[in-house]
């Protein structure tokens, strides 16, 4: 795919052209400089890009917070981040960016969730309606570590026996808000051992992607999971057996971190987790998320 695209003088400004990455998902952009404006083709051509690779990854960017900004609020309204509280002379864009940072500077964290590892996930799907998407950008990386892998749900999905599809195409499933993606245990929820009584959102096993239409798993996260009217025991070997399946090397893509890497990751349709890295090093990243809706099942038609 090799779109041109051209600024509003009429000159070449771009072009976009995309690579997949022969993985089950992601590709990556090239001819795109994310700090200058774009046209609506070079903007057209990302997003069929991202429909259809689920993760693109756009290398060698120079982006401040208001470029993040301005390129993600071209797919849709951004997230005001969870952690965000007003404050007198505050950044312009800091309702939208969050840092994501092991860094600490004269006993302040410059951001949140730490070194270690984070397992696998979709963000926020605790909330009654789960942010669509995500757009991380790396500005400080360690040598090592750190890495960031996807999975394909789309195709974990498809690859399931008849008879689990069956199964699976009217359950939901309560997707747990006491913990984050690094276990710990978020203020004001107490723990829960028995995962009947974990507090979040309820969402179908198998949601239908809104714009594509397309049939996909959708499980959050692992811990404090439970699917809705099945025993304890057979809720635990169901979800067991789709987490196995679905995370498979089969259905997973890594992206091991560069400085000015910016990644784009469809959360309707994708799980990722994190590796640990030595807490040693620094790492320092800026996110934003694209407003999200309802997770619709099966049973349901998706939205035009």
């Amino acid at each position: 795919m090799k779109p041109t695209a051209t600024m509003d003088g009429g000159s070449p400004a771009s072009e976009v052209w995309i690579q997949p990455t022969g993985a089950a998902l992601a590709a990556d952009v090239h001819g795109v400089d994310l700090s200058l404006p774009l046209d609506p083709e070079a903007v057209d051509a990302i997003g069929q890009a991202w429909t259809e690779h689920l993760v693109l990854r756009l290398s060698a960017q120079r982006l401040s917070d208001a470029d993040l900004v301005r390129f993600s609020q071209m797919f849709g309204e951004l997230d005001v981040h969870p952690q965000y509280r007003p404050s007198p002379g505050e950044l312009p864009y800091a309702r939208w960016v969050i840092s994501i940072s092991n860094i600490v500077v004269e006993g302040r964290k410059l951001g949140s969730l730490g070194y270690g590892e984070a397992a696998w996930h979709a963000d926020m799907t605790y909330n009654p309606a789960p942010p669509r998407a995500s757009l991380l950008y790396a500005i400080e990386c360690p040598p090592e570590g750190g890495s960031t892998w996807f999975a394909n749900m789309y195709a974990a999905f498809e690859d399931l026996p008849t008879e689990v599809k069956a199964q699976i195409s009217t359950l939901s499933c309560v997707h747990d808000a006491s913990r984050d993606s690094s276990g710990r245990l978020r203020s004001g929820y107490a723990p829960v051992d028995d995962p009947r009584a974990t507090p979040g959102a309820r969402h179908p096993l198998v949601s239908v992607h809104p714009v594509t239409g397309r049939p996909c798993l959708f499980l959050g996260r692992r811990a404090g999971a439970y699917v809705v009217g099945l025993t304890l025991s057979d809720s635990e070997a169901l979800l067991d057996r789709l987490w196995a399946h679905a995370t498979q090397d089969r259905f997973v893509w890594k992206q091991h971190w560069r400085v000015g890497d910016l990644v784009m990751w469809d959360n309707r349709c994708v799980l990722h987790r994190r590796d640990a890295f030595d807490n040693r090093q620094r790492r320092l990243m800026h996110r934003t998320q694209i407003v999200g809706e309802p997770m619709l099942g099966l049973e349901r038609p998706a939205r035009s």
